[in-house]
């Protein structure tokens, strides 16, 4: 345990459970249900309203192998591919074998997907797949279907919720294991200011940490607040270098900063193509798949043909779709475009890639155990060896379902004693975290969008790490460097917590980004083009130690060893790139 806490009050309410789950969405509200429904007292804490997180932004669908001919091995088969040789095997047989099940109990619990005629579940492809497994709703609304049936089952059940509340560090008892969160609720509900939720099992769905860069799809909440707790609380973390940016985001300008309106792969599984402003479709030729290569191959043929044609931004073309189908299957994406002055059914959609998905995040086991006892992971949160280098398209949905109720099952087999909530200990003078002002959040992005974006190299990454280093060097007193003339003191309350979990989780995920030195997935060194897999076929575990650093190690080869709690992983030597030893055989996970 590190003893890092980020400065706060002390809590001033306090209330008893079994498990907390903080967050909202498919991973945290699945993991609820499952583990009240074995009867124990289950508090869910979201930072906005039950419905505000990722889950609802969710344009595309979830894929599982439902489909006739198709198969979990299929599945398998181009998980692995899209993961460019860092998927566990194992965690990703667990999700394609059990997805299916998953996803019928996701029906079972209210969600209604889209049907054929025939009233089976109407299915369509994305990037990466070679078959059509995504199952969709609301023609191009899966996630705000997934949330609305999901809340609607956790309010039927009434369970206890705390809403507007932003989860800050965690408890633990004199043995180190997990005994509950503090969290600070913004003036709304029963409970007011900073509390804590005393519990034995704590379970990080918290989303993903897509508003460290300037432009991305996630929504404002997405701080990488639970990734953040966990770095102070001592757990590690993996592959946090590993950022998808999705290839199809409206472009609104060069400028546009915040959360961009998606434009969904499933448009491009219709048969959209992308084209550059001479109508060359420019994907033709670069990958067997076209337009429906993996993110991370499009992603980069995007950007390499902006580069070429000096532009900021490439199109793609559904005009042949007519209105009808752009109705019916893409009313929400037609509606976004159209409030922005674009009109599909006409004209080109201009597009560019944006920050989309954390394939990395907080280790975990293949039960969701981190390395702290007692501490789960899922949801984008968690890194589970599921996605590698790069996420498949729809994987992600499927990846809460399943590993919920792993996580579920685990925790109520722990059994009566392992849920009797245990005393929260002093322990040793914790390490309080200085504040950044809230202003610095702005710069944060910045830094992070021109030293650590889709492109990156061994001097962008330099730059960015030493101007984190500086704006971290500011906290505590008088507020960051903004570019503002008025500096301001930063003080505890959300924006100020927000921004120093944003700077924490950047430095990890620069740290991670400076020591692979190759390019792999969706992690692209322009100065290391090529993949290595002698030297890189391997995870980079973070933690970050009692002086607030990062601590970087390999593993010593592409399968992540079991979680230990309290524990680093064993490693090859982190800072010498030119270790070459044979990949040790890797026990499975537990």
């Amino acid at each position: 345990m590190t003893g890092i806490r980020l400065t706060a009050p002390a809590p001033g309410w306090a209330i008893d459970a079994d498990v907390v789950v903080v967050g909202s969405g498919v991973a945290g509200l699945t993991t609820a249900l499952r583990c009240a429904a074995a009867g124990l007292a289950t508090v869910v804490v979201t930072k906005a309203r039950l419905d505000d997180g990722s889950t609802r932004w969710a344009q595309g669908g979830i894929a599982a192998a439902l489909g006739e001919g198709d198969t979990p091995e299929q599945h398998l088969d181009d998980t692995l591919v899209a993961g460019a040789g860092l998927c566990d095997e194992t965690a990703v047989r667990a999700l394609v074998t059990e997805g299916p099940g998953a996803v019928r109990r996701l029906i079972d619990t209210g969600a209604r997907f889209d049907t054929t005629e025939a009233g089976a579940i109407a299915l369509t492809r994305e990037g990466g797949h070679h078959r059509r497994r995504i199952a969709h709703a609301g023609g191009d609304a899966t996630g705000a279907e997934i949330s609305r049936a999901l809340v609607g089952a956790v309010r039927a059940a009434a369970l206890r919720t705390i809403e507007n509340a932003l989860v800050l560090d965690l408890l633990t008892d004199a043995e180190g294991r997990t005994a509950g969160v503090t969290l600070h609720v913004m003036g709304e509900g029963q409970h007011d200011g900073v509390g804590a939720v005393r519990a034995p099992a704590v379970v990080l769905a918290t989303g993903g940490m897509g508003q460290v860069f300037s432009a991305t799809t996630n929504p404002p909440v997405s701080t990488g607040d639970g990734v953040a707790l966990a770095l102070r609380a001592g757990a590690e973390v993996s592959d946090l270098e590993f950022v998808q940016f999705h290839p199809t985001v409206l472009f609104l300008g060069a400028d546009s900063e915040g959360q961009q309106p998606l434009v969904s792969e499933a448009v491009r599984g219709e048969g959209a193509h992308l084209v550059d402003a001479s109508g060359t479709r420019f994907m033709l030729g670069q990958h067997e798949l076209a337009e429906l290569a993996p993110r991370d191959i499009v992603a980069k043929a995007i950007t390499r043909q902006m580069h070429l044609t000096g532009t900021e931004h490439m199109y793609l073309d559904a005009r042949h779709f007519g209105a009808e189908m752009w109705e019916r299957r893409f009313p929400t994406i037609l509606a976004a475009c159209r409030a922005h002055g674009i009109d599909p059914v006409t004209e080109p959609i201009p597009v560019a890639p944006a920050a989309h998905y954390a394939s990395g995040g907080v280790r975990t086991d293949l039960r969701g155990r981190t390395t702290v006892p007692g501490l789960y992971a899922c949801g984008e949160t968690a890194c589970t060896g599921v996605h590698g280098a790069n996420r498949l398209a729809s994987n992600s949905l499927l990846e809460g379902l399943v590993f919920a109720e792993r996580i579920a099952a685990d925790i109520v087999a722990a059994g009566p004693r392992e849920r009797t909530p245990a005393p929260v200990a002093e322990g040793p003078e914790p390490v309080t975290v200085p504040l950044l002002a809230a202003e610095s959040r702005t710069e944060i992005q910045r830094i992070m969008t021109r030293g650590a974006g889709v492109i990156r190299s061994a001097d962008s990454l330099a730059v960015a790490a030493e101007r984190l280093e500086a704006l971290g060097s500011t906290a505590g007193g008088p507020g960051a460097d903004t570019g503002e003339d008025a500096a301001k003191d930063a003080v505890p309350g959300v924006e100020a917590w927000e921004a120093t979990n944003l700077l924490l989780v950047s430095r990890v995920l620069v740290a991670a980004a400076r020591e692979r030195e190759e390019t792999r997935g969706c992690h692209w060194r322009e100065d290391r083009p090529d993949r290595d897999d002698t030297a890189w076929r391997r995870h980079l575990v973070v933690r970050t130690g009692r002086d607030r650093q990062p601590v970087v190690s390999r593993t010593d080869g592409p399968a992540f060893p079991p979680v230990r709690h309290g524990a680093p992983a064993r490693t090859a030597a982190p800072t010498d790139p030119l270790n070459h030893t044979a990949d040790a055989p890797q026990e499975p996970q537990s």
